[in-house]
């Protein structure tokens, strides 16, 4: 049992003010390990592009930081072009006048807006997007060509516009 003993490091010897942590440590152990790293790096400014790797609620939280506009849209109950032009106007709070088609959806992503006063940026997400007989992949292609004309228009203006999407 001696030999063992003799083997054991005996316990440091800490006083109390060893323990408390100084200004320079406290500070060190509030700062985080990696920078905060901004959100979206990486993606362009201005684009319109599939949502796969990112979840609503983070581009939720990017636009947050980034004091942008969020505006989200799920679609799975649109049937047709009118259902999913309905639920857009609805869920983007667009003005009673909305004309419901999608000349009408342009202007008001970009026109009223500008007029409107400066604008932070745009994180817009339209989640699933139907893929049904009565809204084909024309009609698809033609409701994401609005988009990136919306997303050009805003790029024209130095102001950030980025369109997340998925299809049911």
């Amino acid at each position: 049992m001696k030999a063992l003993e003799q083997f054991q490091a005996a316990p440091p010897k800490v006083s109390l003010p060893d323990l408390l942590p100084t200004q320079e440590k406290a500070a060190e152990m509030d700062t985080p390990l990696r920078p905060q790293e901004v959100p979206l790096k990486g993606v362009r400014t201005n684009i319109v592009q599939s949502i796969r790797a990112f979840r609503v609620s983070d581009l939720q939280d990017a636009a947050s930081q980034l004091n942008q506009h969020f505006l989200y849209a799920n679609l799975a109950h649109a049937q047709t072009k009118q259902d999913v032009l309905d639920m857009i106007a609805e869920q983007f709070t667009f003005p009673a006048h909305f004309g419901k088609n999608f000349d009408a959806l342009y202007d008001c992503m970009t026109d009223p807006l500008h007029k409107s006063g400066p604008q932070p940026g745009f994180i817009v997400v339209l989640e699933q997007i139907p893929a049904t007989a009565k809204f084909d992949k024309e009609a698809r292609e033609q409701l994401l060509d609005i988009f990136r004309d919306a997303s050009d228009y805003w790029g024209d203006r130095k102001i950030p516009f980025r369109c997340f999407y998925s299809f049911l």
